[in-house]
């Protein structure tokens, strides 16, 4: 637990001894912006602060759902079977994973251009239990998870908040990718506080 003078656990954060441990959980990949947001939360902090970044891995299954669903019920009861040999599952999965380690690359790098300190993987583990692994991993202060901004991806990832608060022992803050603070503070934004 934080004191009110800058310590945790009886350990200072300002004595420039050991490290200040932050895990992300991100989404998609981090816009300049976005990692200058997230950068400026620990610029008081004297220990270096080391940011582990984590990034789902795209669901390949649930890319080849969403472009069946996008089939009428008709067209899809009428010919289900063509429409699944068209679909190349291993190329589909190859391209996912390359997607998400580009992603991964693009966030490291914009950290690392706001002078963050970072490293990271792709996950293809449940999110928040990626989360929770790497959290007691690193011994880590704080834990950060960025979602898209869009009301129904919000809806659909809230939820890796609330049970990332609940299985975790540190604090845990939900930022808006691509909004900054004054948007998800007043509500402007397109995030739930929006609604």
């Amino acid at each position: 637990m934080s004191d009110n003078d800058g310590t945790i656990n009886g350990d200072s954060i300002h004595d420039g001894s050991g490290t200040y441990d932050v895990v992300l959980l991100v989404e998609q990949a981090l816009s300049p912006a976005d990692a200058k947001q997230v950068r400026s939360l620990h610029d008081e902090i004297e220990d270096p602060v080391v940011y582990h970044v984590l990034l789902p891995l795209e669901d390949a299954a649930a890319r080849i759902e969403a472009s069946l669903g996008t089939l009428g019920a008709g067209d899809l009861m009428a010919a289900p079977a063509l429409a699944m040999n068209d679909v190349d599952i291993e190329a589909l999965r190859k391209e996912c994973a390359d997607n998400s380690s580009a992603e991964l690359q693009q966030t490291l790098v914009a950290l690392q251009n706001v002078g963050g300190t970072c490293h990271g993987k792709v996950t293809s583990e449940p999110p928040v239990d990626a989360l929770a692994a790497m959290v007691a991993a690193v011994d880590a202060r704080e834990a950060i998870i960025l979602t898209r901004s869009h009301v129904v991806a919000e809806f659909f990832h809230v939820d890796w908040t609330s049970r990332a608060r609940r299985k975790l022992g540190v604090p845990v803050l939900h930022l808006i990718e691509h909004e900054n603070f004054d948007e998800q503070a007043s509500g402007s934004g397109e995030g739930v506080s929006g609604l």
